[in-house]
């Protein structure tokens, strides 16, 4: 069986590798330009696999490379939060909230979507 990792216990473990094995968060502005470099690796296989663009010979087309790049993608948000102070289990429900407020109706008639 699975592990099931919480929201609350990622965050803890991402701190706890960054304190084992990183030495310490690189800062705000350097794990946004690294989130900004992942977010385009990320980018580049869904346009691969998913739109007309080819693989390079060299590129990774397998499912574990998109698995592998949403991963690093979220590792990066892990660490902002982490770094910033933001408990991401209380800004999800609050983002949710938030969104269901606001669009409860609105995608439903939204003629675009039918």
């Amino acid at each position: 069986m699975k592990e099931e990792i919480t929201i609350g216990k990622l965050q803890s473990m991402v701190d706890d590798w960054i304190k084992k094995y990183g030495v310490r968060y690189f800062s705000e502005l350097t794990n946004t330009a690294i989130l900004m470099e992942e977010v385009g690796e990320l980018a580049r296989v869904i346009s691969r696999t998913y739109g007309e663009q080819s693989f390079k010979g060299d590129e990774n087309s397998s499912k574990e490379a998109l698995s592998d790049e949403i991963a690093d993608v979220l590792w990066v948000l892990v660490c902002l939060a982490n770094q910033t102070g933001v408990n991401l289990e209380d800004a999800l429900l609050q983002n949710f909230k938030k969104k269901t407020k606001r669009d409860s109706e609105r995608h439903i008639n939204n003629n675009k979507l039918k």
